[in-house]
């Protein structure tokens, strides 16, 4: 009789400083036979299903919810998503399965619970027939809790940053399933917590520190000692938890204290290189006057605006970046806004058209306000376009189909602009061919990222300067009003000797 695996995929990055709240329409939900249908759609349930097919599991499907990252997340949805999971997981569990795998982030939080992937684990332990090893995928940047480490036995996060590797990583996991099912033991995780806390633009693995770190995560994995897997969590830093900030995770069978040593060291070596992830960038207003001096004889140039990174949560309207290229008259020049209002203010208009609009500024009060200016509409779509890059980070939340939305095109003062009315990250060039933009045709674009923007836009870009802005992704993570961060934590405190609490 094949092995029976039950399934589900929780799925959210939640922005706790941020004033709106992400209720159950916000996020896509698939279940059952629709989850069996993502074979082939690039995404981690995809890596998941191929290890199934070729080890011949019998996949038990619940639910997967997933969202774009955006504000904390209602209890209602959390708790609806509960009741649909556990009506098919109780009769599952009950009837007996070999293992549970799972498709976590693991920085999602609601209005009561800062932990929602721990809070899910506890409530599938607390079913009959929960006590089977549980196995899954976390994002690079999650807030990894001691207590998600106690409840699981062999969660594995991506590696890299930009997330390429988020199939790659379920694969993983599922293999260590695979071996898990095989040779008949269970590992447990051990967990350990440097008091860091990086912004997300001094978390790329391109560089120090997570490139050390993650060398010292293959390395250890690589030698004697039982290490099935060390995952290096660069946390997120927009979400006030408790457990916010860098964690280190083995998923092992060696003996605890072993495994706890181990990972001290990598504790330690991120402790040394703290001060390399934390980066600071000058004025949008001050880049812009220098690229006016001295134009550009090509482009693109990338403007990167880590402030509003939809990615981490920002809503992909502030209009910093749109006010300084107008300002400063700089000509072929292209930014993205999220305006569902412009869009449809634009709905009977025909290529050629002038319109008044009050364009972005909506979404953040840390934004100075819509941008009034005259355009010229040049076209609109229905915004859905396919990943020309299968390893995009955009297929680790949605496959390789993407909706924008209805949107629109519009051109003011040297600068065009593409309207979108569903918030978009920047991760993939077909975003902008897919409207008729060709990235190279321009001398400047505002991208509205941290890093996962990297992998498409620097095959084009001629240079890139990040720039700072107002927006609620801010790099300054002192000026964010925490109140439930376990403290002290660097850089926030002054620390003389670290401790290196474990789980």
């Amino acid at each position: 009789m094949p092995p029976r695996i039950l399934f589900g995929g929780l799925f959210h990055e939640t922005h706790t400083f941020l004033d709106e709240v992400t209720p159950w329409e916000a996020f896509t939900v698939a279940e059952g036979d629709a989850i069996l249908a993502k074979r082939g759609d690039a995404s981690p349930t995809d890596g998941f299903l191929e290890v199934a097919d070729a080890e011949g599991w019998h996949v038990i499907p619940t639910i997967d919810a997933r969202a774009t990252p955006s504000g904390t997340v209602t209890d209602a949805m959390f708790e609806r998503y509960w009741r649909e999971f556990a009506a098919v997981a109780a009769p599952a569990l009950a009837a007996g399965v070999d293992a549970i795998y799972l498709v976590l982030h693991g920085a999602m939080a609601t209005e009561s619970q800062r932990d929602v992937e721990g809070e899910l684990l506890a409530r599938i332990r607390a079913l009959p027939g929960g006590q089977v090893p549980i196995f899954g995928v976390l994002d690079l940047h999650g807030n990894i809790s001691p207590r998600m480490c106690t409840l699981a036995n062999g969660l594995v996060m991506y590696r890299e940053n930009p997330h390429t590797d988020a199939r790659a990583a379920a694969v993983r996991g599922a293999r260590l399933l695979a071996r898990c099912l095989r040779e008949g033991r269970v590992p447990r995780m051990v967990w350990c917590r440097p008091p860091i806390l990086w912004a997300p633009t001094g978390t790329g693995t391109h560089a120090d520190p997570m490139c050390a770190l993650e060398r010292f995560a293959l390395e250890l994995e690589a030698g004697p000692g039982e290490i099935w897997a060390c995952n290096i969590a660069a946390g997120y830093s927009f979400a006030d938890t408790p457990d916010t900030g860098c964690s280190l995770s083995a998923v092992t069978t060696a003996p605890v204290d072993e495994a706890r040593e181990r990972l001290r060291a990598g504790a330690q070596l991120a402790w040394d290189l703290r001060e390399q992830g934390t980066i600071s960038y000058p004025g949008v207003d001050e880049v812009v006057a220098r690229l006016r001096a001295s134009p550009p004889n090509e482009g693109p140039v990338l403007l990167v605006e880590p402030a509003d990174n939809i990615g981490g949560g920002a809503p992909g309207d502030c209009t910093d970046v749109l006010r300084a290229l107008l300002r400063h008259g700089i000509g072929r020049s292209l930014v993205v806004i999220n305006d569902p209002v412009s869009v449809f203010a634009l709905a009977d208009a025909a290529p050629g058209d002038v319109r008044t609009l009050d364009v972005g500024g909506r979404g953040s009060r840390l934004d100075p306000g819509p941008v009034r200016l005259e355009a010229t509409f040049v076209s609109r779509s229905d915004g859905v376009f396919l990943l020309e890059d299968k390893q995009s980070h955009l297929a680790s939340m949605n496959g390789v189909r993407i909706e924008m939305g209805p949107s629109a095109v519009i051109r003011s003062g040297g600068v065009t602009i593409l309207l979108t009315t569903r918030k978009t990250a920047p991760f993939d060039l077909g975003q902008l061919r897919s409207q008729g933009l060709e990235p190279r045709d321009f001398l400047v674009i505002g991208v509205k990222a941290a890093v996962a923007h990297k992998r498409a836009y620097d095959t084009v870009a001629r240079a890139s300067y990040y720039v700072d802005t107002a927006g609620p992704c801010t790099g300054n993570l002192a000026s964010l009003p925490w109140r439930q961060l376990q403290r002290p934590v660097y850089p926030l405190d002054p620390i003389s000797r670290p401790d290196f609490p474990f789980a």
